[in-house]
C-alpha cells in the first residue's frame, strides 16, 4: 500500500458515495493497520471518521470483510467479546489483496456514513482499484 494508491482509493469511494447519495468518511490502512489516507466528505456524520478507520483496521486484522464478521460477534459467536474502539463489525470494511494472486493482504479500506449497503458499495468500488496492482 502506498500513498498514491490510497488517495486514489479514497477518491473512488467518494465518487461512488456521490452516486449513492451518501456522505461518507473513508480510511485506507496498510497491512499493519496504520492509516495511510483519509477523506471526509463535507457534511458527513460526526462518527464517520472513527468508524471508517475502525472498519479498515478490523478488515485488515481479520483478513475478512467486516460485513462477514458481524454474525461472529453476536453472543456465542467466535468473536463475541472482542470489541473496542478499533474493532467494528458493521459492513464497510474490505481487505485489499491485489492481483498478484498470492492472497497476501496489502491493507484495507473502511467506509462509514451511509447505510451499510452504501458503505459496502463505496468500499468495494475503491477496493477494485487495488485488484489491478
Amino acid at each position: 500500500m502506498n500513498l498514491e494508491l490510497a488517495l486514489r482509493m479514497c477518491e473512488a469511494a467518494v465518487r461512488q458515495a456521490a452516486r449513492e447519495g451518501a456522505l461518507i468518511s473513508v480510511a485506507v490502512v496498510d497491512p499493519g493497520g496504520h492509516l495511510v489516507a483519509f477523506q471526509r466528505m463535507d457534511g458527513a456524520r460526526i462518527a464517520g471518521p472513527a468508524l471508517a478507520a475502525a472498519k479498515a483496521y478490523t478488515a485488515v486484522a481479520h483478513h475478512t470483510p467486516t460485513a462477514e464478521l458481524a454474525p461472529l460477534a453476536v453472543p456465542g459467536g467466535e468473536l463475541y467479546g472482542l470489541a473496542g474502539d478499533r474493532y467494528v463489525y458493521l459492513g464497510g470494511g474490505v481487505p485489499l489483496t491485489g492481483a498478484r494472486g498470492d492472497g497476501e493482504v496489502r491493507g484495507a479500506i473502511g467506509v462509514s456514513g451511509g447505510s451499510i449497503p452504501q458503505d459496502v458499495a463505496c468500499a468495494e468500488a475503491a477496493a477494485a482499484l487495488c485488484e489491478g496492482t
